[in-house]
């Protein structure tokens, strides 16, 4: 029993005592953050490629780049997703607000698509007929020196 009783109380004034860090623990600690870094630039890529085409094909009309928006703009407004690189799970791990980039992208969109010049609508008129054929340089100037006499 006096073992036992030794074990509890030295478990319970490890509680009150400061932890204490060894450099090998830190530099562990320290060293699994950068093996982490791959997995972080590879959502920033994804995060950086859904809002290039997010962007870029707004108002593209051929239909591989209306599938291409349809795509990002789904993968981004999609909420609640337990997919490990659905957008609020890339947006948290990169330390962005997913509400936040969200509602920029809308704004930006919005903006955009009211910047977009409407179409333009020609009026076709019809011509009057030239009267270029019986007409010669010389029936013009005396037509012009008729009227120049009747006045």
């Amino acid at each position: 029993m006096s073992y036992e009783k030794g074990f509890t109380e030295d478990r319970i004034a490890s509680l009150f005592q400061p932890d204490t860090l060894l450099p090998a623990q830190y530099l562990d600690t320290y060293r699994r953050k950068t093996h982490l870094e791959p997995e972080k630039r590879l959502m920033l890529a994804v995060l950086e490629d859904a809002i290039a085409c997010f962007q870029k094909y707004l108002l593209v009309r051929d239909a591989k780049g209306r599938e291409m928006f349809h795509v990002a703009e789904e993968w981004i407004l999609e909420e609640d997703s337990e997919w490990l690189f659905s957008f609020d799970n890339v947006c948290e791990a990169l330390g962005y607000n997913p509400a936040y980039v969200r509602r920029g992208l809308a704004t930006w969109k919005e903006a955009t698509l009211r910047a977009q010049p409407k179409a333009k609508v020609y009026h076709l008129a019809s011509r009057k007929p030239r009267r270029s054929a019986g007409i010669s340089e010389t029936t013009k100037s005396s037509q012009k020196m008729l009227k120049a006499v009747n006045r």
